[in-house]
């Protein structure tokens, strides 16, 4: 069963994967949406998020060093002309607690340079820098 995209009105869209898992996207006021769902350039950055977190949070499992908590703030900029890519992005990896430093960067460079697909990606169009912080 392949993927699908549906339009929804206006400027929304609906996508499904193949095991039925939707979302929504839509886009802003500007551009005649509703502004009531991520962009998908947004949902792009939120992939990112989400690629890279679940390999770091796997890599440091095995690792048995897990953060109390964590999370990434994503920040990029767009080119000027269509068809608008991000040429740049850079992702904040934050954790907090009591987690040994050397597996932290392990396993961010192992995120970034081996398995994140997403991070690969962006790569090939753009720039993607990173940096950590261990809040104790």
């Amino acid at each position: 069963m392949p993927f699908v995209v549906r339009w929804k009105g206006n400027m929304i869209f609906e996508g499904e994967t193949p095991a039925g898992k939707r979302v929504n996207m839509d886009t802003s006021r500007e551009l005649g949406g509703d502004d009531s769902a991520p962009t998908p350039m947004q949902l792009l950055l939120l992939a990112l998020g989400g690629c890279t977190g679940m390999d770091v949070i796997a890599i440091l499992r095995k690792m048995r060093d897990l953060p109390e908590e964590f999370f990434m703030e994503i920040e990029s900029e767009r080119a000027e002309e269509h068809p608008r890519i991000y040429k740049k992005t850079t992702i904040k990896y934050v954790f907090k607690g009591d987690i040994k430093e050397e597996n932290v960067k392990k396993a961010i460079e192992l995120s970034q340079n081996k398995y994140c697909s997403v991070s690969a990606i962006l790569r090939g169009v753009g720039e993607v820098n990173y940096s950590y912080e261990i809040r104790r």
